[in-house]
């Protein structure tokens, strides 16, 4: 089978290797679609994300959906012929988070192109089917794929509770940034701006049903929160750039008693808060990562069409051209979402 390979720092290798045979509880899924994620270009870019170091060959993509070719023996409501979308982690469900049910935080999970662990850049994946989840006849593999970032937003939204009638804000118009905006609405939200540096995509989240959409290269971002909301603050916000200005912001713009979610990765793990104003303003302050237990609903939110991913994705490549739709995502600040067709 074809295997598109990181070998090296900007480099990927075509190579071909064994079909994987399902195990007993495992499910063969031939590849259809793979979206290309932040982290995926980080990885092809600098060759490591914080404490996470590619080492040897690695196959990038995560976020993924397929038909089911074959399956193995206990597996009982899958068969092949199957439309599916794949969670692209496996937790060892004997820790001690596990049995809480966070298995999103598992010290011991395999993820899907995380080192050392190979992703879905490749024609054929075996998978344990408990992570695997029909699609609707309404949503397409295209779509599916997208189920793995509607997660990300799903959790992130889930931790700062967000609910009905409430005034988001949402920093970062990428693909996170702009389906967490969906989600949020999808869960009540009443009004939800965005933020960016580049005008396109402030414009695209405007298309998505951005109520107010602000370009912190130009405008003073705490001046027009508050004349926005008339002095008070937003109800949540969720940073999804990663971008320190953006993190730093966050508490300037959240009400007293507000919520701030940390979901975007920073480059620097650390820096300063002010830690007196979360104390004497009552701010929650969560961080948010991965997900556990979202695939129905993200498949539910897709079926039902309060979430448009098919709108965010700027162009689809063939996994030969895998090293040209990288290059298409790093150079091009307007491209939200690349996709990969295998």
């Amino acid at each position: 089978m074809h295997v598109e390979v990181l070998s090296d720092i900007e480099e990927f290798e075509s190579q071909e290797r064994e079909r994987p045979e399902p195990d007993a509880g495992e499910v063969l899924v031939r590849m259809r679609n793979v979206g290309i994620c932040g982290s995926d270009v980080h990885y092809w870019e600098h060759g490591r994300i914080g404490d996470f170091v590619v080492e040897g060959d690695l196959v990038l993509g995560h976020e993924s959906a397929g038909e089911v070719v074959e399956v193995g023996e206990d597996v009982t409501d899958l068969e092949a012929g199957m439309e599916v979308t794949v969670e692209p982690n496996i937790p060892c469900r004997r820790c001690e988070a596990c049995k809480r049910g966070n298995y999103h935080l598992c010290d011991d999970i395999e993820f899907m192109a995380t080192p050392p662990h190979d992703g879905a850049f490749t024609e054929y994946v075996a998978w344990p089917a408990d992570f695997v989840y029909e699609l609707p006849e309404s949503v397409s593999t295209r779509e599916g794929a997208l189920c793995e970032p509607i997660s990300v937003c799903l959790n992130a939204c889930r931790r700062g509770n967000v609910d009905v009638g409430d005034t988001v804000l949402v920093t970062g118009c990428g693909p996170i940034g702009q389906i967490s905006m969906q989600v949020a609405y999808a869960f009540g939200a009443d009004e939800v701006i965005t933020t960016d540096v580049v005008p396109a995509k402030l414009d695209r989240a405007e298309e998505h049903g951005a109520a107010h959409t602000v370009n912190v290269a130009e405008t003073d971002l705490e001046a027009e929160i508050e004349e926005y909301t008339d002095g008070t603050g937003v109800d949540v916000v969720i940073e999804a750039s990663g971008a320190e200005p953006a993190m730093r912001s966050t508490l300037d713009v959240v009400r007293r008693g507000g919520t701030v979610v940390l979901l975007g990765m920073p480059i620097e793990g650390e820096m300063p808060l002010d830690t007196l104003d979360i104390i004497s303003n009552e701010i929650d302050v969560h961080g948010s990562f991965r997900f556990r237990n979202t695939y129905p609903d993200a498949i539910s939110l897709l079926e039902s069409g309060r979430v448009d991913v098919d709108g965010l994705i700027d162009f689809t490549q063939p996994l030969g051209e895998v090293s040209d739709a990288f290059e298409r995502v790093r150079d091009d600040d307007s491209v939200v979402k690349g996709m990969i067709e295998i």
